[in-house]
């Protein structure tokens, strides 16, 4: 057998190890007709994933504000779905399914994923029966894009050109191991073959807090941060390359407490060294349990450590 055939052969067996898992979600909102006055039913259609026994997730806009959903189960029989936790922020959405005969997927790492793998996006595009599947590479990582005019920032994105289509929000992005590495979030309409998907491991923060909490919520220590730049660290005479500097403190907060200043540079936060403003918010979230985290702090030169308290505030 050549290269591509194995490579082919790979694929689908990938698809049929990961298939059974994928969901096609069905919601229903009502749209007021502000010109006659009447109301009619508007349907849409998503993907989703289960993730543990009778347990799924999806998008948020997939799911919309509705509590309930209609399910279309890979062997094609229709169920009911509860929303149990939805959060517009991450555009996440964890879903209560009526069946426990649905294997979960296998979460992967999305922290290792290359620019240049090879990624599947299986979901439901355009409403079609039975999951769908396409094939691409990671194009980049680390993207933000904005969405809802403005009303959402979505960081950290996977890009990838495996083709996304209406419908496939929600779906798995599934690596040559037959995990899921990312959701499949948005595409950019007036682009060519350009798609997003939220990484898995924001999943796995976002289930573990509502498992902690019950509901969203949104962990922070009181600081607006920005990336170090080269120039930054040049004009401050500093021997670093990476790091986030604190820019604003908000008076009443733990960072303002515990005495953190405008101009701090972050190096590190518990395990994680802090080269971005997202990997503050990784840090902060995975030691959400201990409700504090220890801050590597150069300032003026000088090293500190410093233990804050992590505030949990209600979305």
């Amino acid at each position: 057998m050549g290269v591509l055939e194995q490579l082919s052969s790979e694929i689908s067996d990938i698809v049929g190890l990961v298939k059974d898992s994928v969901l096609m979600i069905i919601y229903e909102k009502i749209d007021i007709l502000d010109i006659i006055g009447l109301t009619q039913p508007v349907k849409g259609v998503g993907s989703g994933f289960v993730i543990g026994e009778k347990l799924a997730v999806t998008n948020a806009h997939v799911v919309g504000d509705a509590k309930s959903i209609k399910i279309v189960y890979p062997d094609g029989e229709q169920g009911v779905g509860n929303v149990i936790a939805r959060d517009p922020t991450r555009d996440l959405a964890l879903v209560a399914i009526d069946r426990r005969d649905i294997k979960p997927i296998k979460m992967g790492d999305s922290d290792k994923l290359r620019a240049g793998e090879f990624v599947l996006a299986i979901g439901s595009p355009l409403g079609l029966p039975g999951p769908s599947v396409s094939l691409g590479v990671v194009s980049a990582l680390g993207r933000t894009i904005v969405g809802g005019q403005g009303e959402i920032v979505l960081e950290d994105l996977i890009q990838t050109d495996a083709a996304i289509n209406p419908g496939n929000s929600g779906g798995p992005l599934v690596n040559l191991a037959g995990e899921a590495v990312g959701i499949a979030t948005a595409i950019i309409p007036y682009a060519q073959g350009i798609g997003f998907a939220i990484p898995i491991n924001h999943v796995k923060r976002f289930v573990h807090i509502i498992s902690v909490f019950g509901r969203p919520v949104r962990a922070w220590i009181g600081v607006y941060v920005a990336q170090l730049t080269p120039e930054t660290a040049k004009s401050m005479r500093l021997n670093i390359r990476k790091g986030v500097v604190v820019v604003r403190v908000l008076p009443g907060t733990p960072a303002y407490a515990k005495g953190i200043r405008n101009g701090d540079i972050i190096i590190k936060a518990g395990d994680i060294e802090t080269a971005t403003p997202i990997d503050l918010r990784r840090a902060i979230e995975d030691n959400i349990d201990k409700g504090e985290i220890e801050l590597e702090i150069i300032r003026r030169g000088d090293r500190y450590r410093i233990i804050v308290p992590i505030y949990i505030e209600e979305l």
